[in-house]
């Protein structure tokens, strides 16, 4: 007599997802919140005038899109790897109404 097998849920595609979102997202989200800071602070020099530093802004906007990127990276592996819930069986569809007439409303 053979064991029931539990079938495997296949993973492939939630782990490519999860690396892919790691390294398009987690990534990029860390290096704009260290570059966010920096320009923040004011310490960052302008490279592309030559002479003083980004202004504070840019610094503000480069930590808020960060916190976005690594909050994507944060929750596209969870939602990706979480044990999905087994369905609720159907009711048997063969069950049928009783034949017999309804009594008249009073």
């Amino acid at each position: 007599m053979e064991m029931p097998m539990e079938k495997k849920e296949k993973k492939t595609g939630a782990i490519i997802g999860t690396i892919a979102a790691i390294l398009l997202c987690g990534c990029p989200g860390l290096s704009m919140c260290v570059l966010g800071v920096w320009a923040a602070i004011g310490k960052m020099p302008d490279v592309w005038n030559g002479h003083g530093s980004f202004p504070g802004w840019i610094g503000f906007a480069l930590l808020c899109v960060s916190l976005i990127f690594i909050a994507i990276a944060v929750v596209v592996p969870v939602l990706l790897l979480r044990k999905k819930k087994a369905a609720p069986e159907a009711a048997p569809a063969d069950v049928l109404p009783p034949q017999e007439p309804l009594p008249p409303a009073s």
